[in-house]
């Protein structure tokens, strides 16, 4: 059973369901927040669960393996780089950076400790995600062609009463890098990395310093292109991922906090095709997803040395893309991919008066 520390009680609460329904596999030893009234309502009656304030008994405690990051950005590098300093694994809650330079120093530092770290990108696990895998192994999708990405959500004051949200000093990022990297990595899980990218970024729906509006286009590696079309000012939360292949066009649900999972649609260009999609897709085995699909993945990894469910290469990539996506927009023109070191946006993505 593998011991673990959760550090923050917000999306944090979320991590110790899915912990809490694999009991076999982990044991959640630690909840750290600075408010300890919010840390003890999210354990519930648990005596089982210690709550601390202090980051340093979290690293220093030996039924600690595992530490899972749950605060805001600016703090996963540093806190990530001394939980493997201190010889733990490590859960980090997107973004995993807020610069390339930083998701290399994590990487450095995990190489050094010789643990693991897991970049969350939880959406991967969802049904529908697994089924169109299934269907492009199988070879049915052809060639992707073209993909169309929303992420259309609904924030206002209420959200951004959060001190540290809306700013780039502690947020680290808007709508790009908080809400649409979600969406942006199922693209690249699925069709590859990104060659170059044209963005433009705006400010139109909340009194924020970050982006809460942007139009983005890709050019794949593949050859494919994508568009993705993000704002924060939409009437409701809605995601939304279609992808047009040689073969069939692939279709998501609309779940803001699922869009890997719910019902999707797989409409062939044939009839013949058509019984060859359902036909592979009716044996398609159920199995858990978001949070608890990814900790299966981690518990695997970790016991039996399975692959990683998303790897440090996935999370450090997810920081490129979201790098050439801020430099585009302040470019004003197409983006290449990837970004060396010399790059001024390899070390960050800060707005030049915020520096």
């Amino acid at each position: 059973m593998i011991g673990v520390a959760i550090l923050g009680a917000g999306i944090g609460a979320q991590h110790l369901a899915a912990y809490r329904a694999l009991p076999a596999q982990f044991a959640v030893r630690t909840i750290c927040d600075l408010d300890l009234d919010r840390a003890r309502a999210m354990v519930g009656p648990d005596n089982g669960i210690r709550l601390t304030d202090k980051l340093a008994e979290v690293y220093a405690d030996p039924s600690v393996e595992l530490v899972d990051i749950c605060l805001p950005p600016h703090l996963h590098a540093e806190v990530a780089i001394a939980a493997l300093k201190a010889g733990k694994h490590v859960i980090c809650e997107k973004p995993l950076a807020t610069s390339l330079k930083d998701a290399d120093r994590i990487a450095a530092a995990a190489d050094r400790a010789a643990s693991w770290v897991f970049p969350v990108f939880q959406y991967r696990f969802g049904h529908g995600i697994r089924a169109l895998k299934a269907l492009m192994e199988a070879g049915l999708t052809g060639a992707a062609l073209s993909a169309d990405l929303e992420t259309h959500w609904d924030r206002r004051a209420d959200y951004y009463c959060v001190p540290w949200r809306g700013s780039w000093a502690t947020e680290g990022g808007g709508a790009v890098l908080i809400h649409a990297i979600h969406i942006h990595d199922l693209m690249t899980h699925l069709l590859g990395p990104v060659a170059e990218v044209s963005a433009m970024l705006t400010t139109r729906a909340n009194p924020i310093e970050t982006e809460d509006c942007g139009a983005i286009a890709f050019r794949l590696v593949s050859g494919a292109v994508a568009t993705s079309s993000v704002t924060l000012g939409a009437a409701g939360d809605h995601s939304r991922l279609r992808i047009a292949f040689e073969r069939l066009t692939a279709q998501s649900d609309t779940l803001p906090y699922d869009p890997g999972g719910g019902r999707w649609s797989f409409a062939a260009r044939s009839a013949e095709d058509q019984a060859l999609v359902e036909a592979c897709l009716a044996d398609l085995p159920e199995a858990p997803g978001g949070f608890e699909g990814f900790l299966q993945g981690v518990a695997g990894c970790l016991k039996d040395g399975a692959p990683p469910p998303v790897s440090l290469v996935d999370g450090r990539r997810s920081i490129e893309l979201v790098s050439a996506i801020y430099e585009a927009n302040r470019r004003g023109r197409v983006t290449q991919l990837p970004i060396g070191r010399r790059r001024v946006s390899y070390r960050g993505w800060m707005p030049l008066e915020k520096v």
